[in-house]
């Protein structure tokens, strides 16, 4: 039951499913995704470290930057459902549809080198 609950907390806030959506469109670093969201580092740092605690996240480095994208789910069924499920999910929202579009015009070497 823990897992589970875990999943549903990392879920339970709307930037977190902001970013788990625009992840399932795109690999993307912290600075792109602040640029996106228009939060802080700390806490898209934050919201990133819960969403890997749940298993819905993974990240990787490449050169200067961190990668993040959901995770495969393998180690958690309820991680693997919510993946495969979200990916259909919330594709009429416009705050997500926008948030996609302006995700293809993200450049992390003009963001990450200020």
């Amino acid at each position: 039951m823990k897992q589970f609950i875990k999943v549903m907390k990392a879920m339970s806030e709307p930037n977190r499913v902001k970013m788990l959506k625009l992840l399932q469109h795109k690999e993307l670093c912290v600075c792109e995704l602040q640029a996106l969201l228009d939060l802080a580092q700390p806490t898209i740092s934050k919201h990133l470290k819960l969403l890997e605690d749940a298993g819905l996240v993974e990240s990787y480095k490449d050169k200067l930057w961190v990668n993040y994208r959901p995770a495969t789910g393998e180690d958690s069924v309820y991680a693997h459902t919510l993946l495969k499920n979200l990916s259909g999910w919330l594709k009429d929202e416009p705050e997500i549809a926008n948030l996609m579009l302006k995700s293809l015009h993200v450049n992390r070497d003009t963001l990450c080198n200020k």
